[in-house]
């Protein structure tokens, strides 16, 4: 039995994520599949070359799609961060005519393969393409998802952190809804110093609308002074695989199908082997079950408009 992960898409993010898998020792199998076959030869070349100081070995596979069949985890990172460079608001959705072309393609190929895993999305818009792979390849609801909030969320804990000058991982809380312009910070279901933030914003005078704002922007600002993120989107692709992988049953924010709502949306789930296990509730305040209805909203009718326009 190994433990084998495929990752699809090596540019900033894929490689970032293949980095983290193979120096952490995740993993003792990882399939990179790249149409760029320069590049992604080259990485596994580095890698290959980095392995004689690492602590554990992975065995790197190039471009198999056959080889994803008994993976038990595939990570898309399939994407165009070039399409960015002239978009101030850094809209996700700038990314979907490149992105939604090539995840029809790519998502028919993981189903050729006889891939039954778990497919984890990080692919932008990402709520919007996970329903999408899910629809393409026919995997359970409860086997695909999308990374989503889950780095929204640690924006979020990193602007709170700063404002009270504590550890990030003191804060609990979610940002909920799309990864996108949509989501928001459920205040009513963050805690820190061991009490409701509400409560902490109130005596200590800080405006969390200011901070909700720090959150959302946290991918503009670091997109404008590099150009393309990687390290917090990667980190949190491979803490999801992890958690998978080792069966961790973790409440996590991540991309999960709603049927409420007949969409993908980021809202905590538990996260184990088979997928996702169990759906949380939250008791969001009616403001809260507004801004989740409609950012709900958004994605439904864009994944609606965007298989339309692949005339499906």
């Amino acid at each position: 039995m190994t433990r084998k992960i495929g990752v699809i898409g090596m540019g900033h993010v894929g490689s970032t994520v293949a980095h983290y898998i193979i120096s952490g020792g995740y993993a003792d199998d990882i399939v990179l599949i790249d149409t760029n076959e320069l590049k992604v030869n080259s990485d596994a070349t580095d890698f290959t070359d980095a392995m004689a100081n690492l602590p554990a070995h992975t065995n790197i596979i190039i471009n198999d799609y056959d080889a994803l069949k008994d993976a038990d985890v595939v990570i898309s990172a399939v994407g165009n961060i070039s399409l960015q460079k002239d978009n101030p608001k850094h809209d996700r959705f700038v990314e979907l005519p490149f992105t939604k072309k090539a995840v029809k393609d790519v998502a028919a190929k993981i189903k050729a393969s006889g891939f039954n895993g778990i497919l984890i999305d990080i692919t932008n818009p990402c709520d919007v393409i996970t329903t999408m792979y899910q629809k393409y390849t026919g995997l359970p609801k409860k086997h695909v998802m999308g990374t989503g909030t889950l780095l929204d969320s640690s924006r979020m804990k990193r602007a709170v952190a700063q404002e009270l000058d504590i550890d990030p991982r003191s804060v609990d809380g979610y940002n909920l809804g799309e990864h996108g312009n949509s989501q928001f910070t459920a205040w009513s279901a963050v805690r820190v110093l061991g009490h409701p933030i509400t409560k902490v914003a109130k005596e200590r005078n800080i405006d969390l609308a200011e901070l909700d704002e720090i959150a959302k922007a946290g991918g503009y600002t670091v997109f404008h002074g590099k150009h393309y993120t990687n390290y917090g989107i990667a980190s949190a692709a491979v803490r999801l695989a992890a958690t998978i992988m080792s069966d961790a049953r973790t409440e996590l924010p991540v991309s999960n199908w709603h049927e409420e709502y007949g969409t993908y949306l980021s809202y905590p789930a538990i996260v184990g082997r088979d997928g996702i296990e169990e759906q949380v509730h939250l008791d969001l305040t009616d403001e809260e079950k507004k801004e989740l209805a409609e950012s709900a909203n958004y994605i439904k009718t864009r994944f609606e408009d965007t298989v339309a326009s692949l005339g499906d």
